[in-house]
């Protein structure tokens, strides 16, 4: 069932529900109105037939004359007057009797000085009138045939008028919810216009001030991050070709010219040499396209444990040492270590070491002595590590970029890379809630700082 069609028939049911109670209340209440004053009007047609008899001296057989002449008179109502004593005094019509009044009935008048019930369809009054010092009981009976009439024709009019009444409401349901989720309804047809190649389009977000608005606003929201992500998914899938174009068509070359006509030992060393060279090129790049896809994992994908940050440091130095045997690394602890938890962070060690690995490489390489030194020291709320070379330096402009995945700044030239190892450093370091900033003099050498919160 559609939203539409169930917010139709909620409503219609709804309103249905209160249409009924109303009419419920309306019936209950009238037909109580309608016994109470038939009750009332009985008892007063009694008491002014036992007034005709006993004050005016009205003879039973004329009372009884106009009883039977009376035309309609409360649809022949029937009064009895008996004395306590049960002798009845007068009865307008003897030889039908409708009440038959008992002994008992008389006593319970007596008692209560007025009783009210219904004998079939009549309702029957019984009361204890006191007239010049002396108590009579007088009962009267009658069938209220004009309320119930009445009563029916109500009922008739509320069952007719709530049917009638449904059937209106149920298309005033239909025309409200489609006004109300007209907004959805373009909503959906504008999302079936979006696809991948016009990921541009935008939901209208109307006044900003209701649920569809809300809803529309976070639709939008979720679009800029999937237009960022297949953005930056063309860019990666572009670079990443371009990376591995160019070491590839270097080792095809060779090898062709290698193929084309007999060659020396030297020249076959040579040419393999150079291949060996290009397909190291291609390993980097693969490891670090695996790095920066790990990076970009989901965090319930990755694990997190504490780690100190010294070891961690110490095992990059080690790694990096062992890879660039010519390198120079420099540790400083800038504090003494009194607590562990002055350094240590909730993370993923490997992803650590790959990010302190890029920085402490990238700080040799570029400095002429292949030289950098690390430094690890904290403060109150965070682990600070920053890694320092003296080498050429960045320019301003190139700052700006520096993070940017497969980006190659002015000083490419000086040393060989994918542009991949910042823009993976600052991935992991911002998966591990830190912060990496750098400065930098052209000529004077750089600075990257790691400011991790603790653990």
């Amino acid at each position: 069932m559609t939203i539409r069609k169930r917010l139709t028939v909620l409503f219609t049911a709804g309103i249905a529900g209160l249409l009924l109670f109303f009419s419920l209340i309306i019936y209950w209440s009238l037909a109580n109105d309608r016994e109470d004053e038939y009750y009332s009007l009985l008892r007063h047609t009694a008491i002014t037939k036992a007034n005709l008899l006993l004050d005016a001296k009205v003879t039973p057989s004329v009372l009884q004359l106009i009883y039977r002449n009376a035309e309609n008179t409360l649809f022949q109502e029937e009064v009895a007057i008996y004395d306590t004593s049960f002798r009845l005094l007068y009865h307008d019509a003897v030889e039908i009797d409708k009440v038959k009044e008992t002994r008992r009935m008389i006593n319970e008048i007596v008692a209560k000085k007025e009783i009210r019930f219904y004998q079939d369809s009549l309702q029957v009054v019984g009361i204890l009138y006191a007239h010049r010092g002396n108590l009579y009981v007088i009962t009267a009976a009658a069938n209220d045939q004009q309320g119930y009439d009445k009563l029916r024709n109500l009922e008739y009019t509320l069952i007719i008028t709530f049917f009638v009444a449904i059937i209106f409401i149920y298309f005033a349901g239909q025309f409200f919810a489609s006004k109300a989720l007209q907004p959805v309804s373009d909503m959906v047809d504008k999302v079936e216009e979006i696809t991948a190649t016009n990921l541009d389009l935008r939901l209208n977000e109307g006044n900003g001030k209701d649920e569809i608005s809300e809803l529309a606003v976070t639709f939008n929201a979720m679009l800029n991050r999937l237009e960022q992500s297949f953005d930056a998914q063309k860019e990666f899938v572009s670079n990443i070709s371009h990376e591995l174009r160019t070491p590839l068509t270097a080792m095809l070359t060779e090898l062709q010219v290698t193929m084309e006509k007999e060659r020396d030992n030297l020249f076959y060393k040579e040419s393999i040499a150079h291949a060996i060279s290009d397909a190291q090129k291609l390993v980097r790049l693969s490891n670090s396209l695996l790095d920066l896809a790990k990076a970009n994992y989901d965090h319930t994908e990755i694990s997190f444990k504490p780690v100190r940050l010294d070891e961690v440091l110490l095992d990059a130095q080690t790694d990096v040492l062992h890879n660039h045997p010519s390198f120079k690394v420099n540790m400083i602890f800038e504090k003494d270590i009194e607590d562990e938890q002055q350094i240590a962070v909730m993370g993923n060690a490997y992803l650590l070491r790959v990010a302190l690995m890029n920085l402490i490489e990238n700080g040799c390489k570029f400095s002429s002595d292949n030289e950098c030194a690390v430094s690890i020291g904290y403060n109150d709320t965070l682990s600070i590590i920053r890694v320092q070379d003296k080498g050429i330096g960045i320019s301003e402009a190139d700052q700006k970029s520096i993070f940017t995945a497969f980006y190659r700044g002015e000083n490419s030239e000086h040393s060989k890379g994918n542009g991949i190892g910042l823009s993976l450093s600052k991935k992991i370091v911002e998966l591990h809630h830190g912060i990496i900033a750098v400065r930098s003099v052209p000529g004077a050498g750089t600075t990257f700082t790691i400011s991790f919160p603790h653990r």
